[in-house]
């Protein structure tokens, strides 16, 4: 399925009527600096609509974009970011753990986004295992695919796959890499 339309409607910080509403939705998360942005604008066709900051940590709602005016996507705050203040990291991450674990949201899928050099970090097993207990299906995406050799990728995916148990797809935002096969698992089961 192409996407024919995407716009920003509003960020949250909490409870909100958009989290009642009957709309299907992809929840994207992260650790911060893995490209969150940057796939969902390629996913979306329209560079600029999440905002891509020359720093980690930009993202500090939940932002809902309606896409095909059927459904949303939804980027949160970006995880495990050490930089940021204390006191802010620790309500970012509040948040994120709310969205997931509140009841008030069950996304249809969550993409969870690794940066390839990183590979899976404590901070994404955490969050695989609150994915897990909560029951939101989830995919892999990593990202940043070329920054590794194929034997370093292969070792990598491999890794991946039998600590998470889930499906890893690759991409490469520059290349365009893996960005319709994620945009097909994604809006092919609306």
């Amino acid at each position: 399925m192409n996407i024919t339309s995407a716009e920003f409607v509003k960020g949250i910080r909490g409870s909100d009527a958009i989290l009642s509403e009957a709309v299907p939705s992809v929840a994207f998360i992260g650790r911060s600096n893995v490209g969150k942005s940057s796939i969902l604008n390629a996913l979306t066709g329209k560079p600029g609509m999440a905002r891509v900051g020359d720093k980690p940590g930009k993202t500090t709602e939940i932002n809902f974009f309606l896409i095909n005016r059927t459904h949303y996507f939804v980027d949160l705050p970006g995880y495990g970011y050490s930089m940021g203040e204390r006191g802010q990291r620790e309500k970012l991450r509040k948040l994120i753990i709310w969205y997931f674990t509140s009841g008030e949201v069950r996304p249809y899928m969550v993409v969870l986004i690794l940066e390839s050099k990183a590979g899976l970090t404590k901070f994404d097993e955490q969050m695989i295992g609150v994915l897990k207990e909560q029951g939101h299906p989830y995919v892999i995406v990593l990202n940043k695919v070329d920054k590794l050799s194929q034997k370093e990728l292969q070792l990598r995916v491999a890794k991946i796959k039998e600590k998470s148990g889930g499906t890893v797809i690759q991409t490469c935002v520059p290349t365009g890499k893996g960005i319709r096969a994620l945009r097909d698992a994604l809006l092919g089961s609306v």
